[in-house]
């Protein structure tokens, strides 16, 4: 397994990169966002963990861009621990955020447990000719693709993986945004109204739970 460690500290890559060579996975280093962008052009990364502040380019525009190329998993790795920078980049799609300091052993921990959800979660997941395609990284309707934000496509892809399941805000927040996310419960309803709106004719797929949170709701085929 391939890991990238981009940020413009030495010492905070040393750190990293002995812990995860332990572990033997692969590790690649880059100080800033540009050479960020280059190495995942030019080798099959499977997971960032990408700091903020850096010169050149920023974390944030370099996950932007990294994802244009690859949809792959990012750990942000920051100082800065302010509720608006977490939003900010669970609104980019991120998996987690790890403020400094930090103990590279739990690091470790939360790479081991986001590259095993991810490598066996399901490469489709259907509902009629509604598709979410998570190799492509894109949901389509037939044939037509919407423009889903990341943590729209997100939240969709935790409601097709919990069919006729009632979902409470709390835990749409913990499994969408993240476990240490402190946000208002009222983002997952803003998030669901925009959701909504772009589904089209499913639209009305996702039912609201009375005084506890979602379902998305479908008849099951035999």
């Amino acid at each position: 397994m391939k890991i990238l460690i981009c940020d413009d500290e030495v010492l905070i890559r040393n750190v990293i990169k002995e812990y995860l060579l332990l572990e033997h996975y692969e590790v690649y280093e880059a100080s800033d966002g540009e050479e960020a962008i280059n190495i995942v052009s030019n080798n099959n990364i499977d997971l960032v963990i990408m700091d903020i502040m850096m010169p050149k380019m920023d974390g944030y525009q370099a996950i932007k861009e990294i994802k244009k190329i690859k949809a792959i998993p990012f750990i942000i790795l920051s100082a800065r621990g302010e509720e608006f920078d977490k939003l900010y980049g669970f609104d980019l799609g991120i998996d987690d955020y790890v403020t400094k300091p930090f103990s590279p052993k739990e690091l470790v921990a939360r790479i081991k447990a986001i590259m095993k959800r991810t490598q066996n979660e399901d490469v489709l997941y259907k509902y009629e000719d509604l598709v979410l395609d998570v190799l492509a990284h894109e949901v389509r309707i037939g044939n037509k693709k919407l423009e889903l934000t990341p943590k729209e496509y997100d939240l969709l892809k935790y409601f097709m993986q919990n069919k006729n399941i009632a979902l409470s805000r709390e835990a749409i927040l913990m499994n969408v945004w993240g476990y240490d996310f402190y946000g208002d419960e009222r983002t997952v309803d803003t998030h669901v109204k925009t959701l909504r709106n772009s589904l089209g004719k499913y639209r009305d797929i996702i039912v609201t739970v009375r005084g506890m949170g979602y379902k998305f709701v479908v008849k099951e085929t035999n």
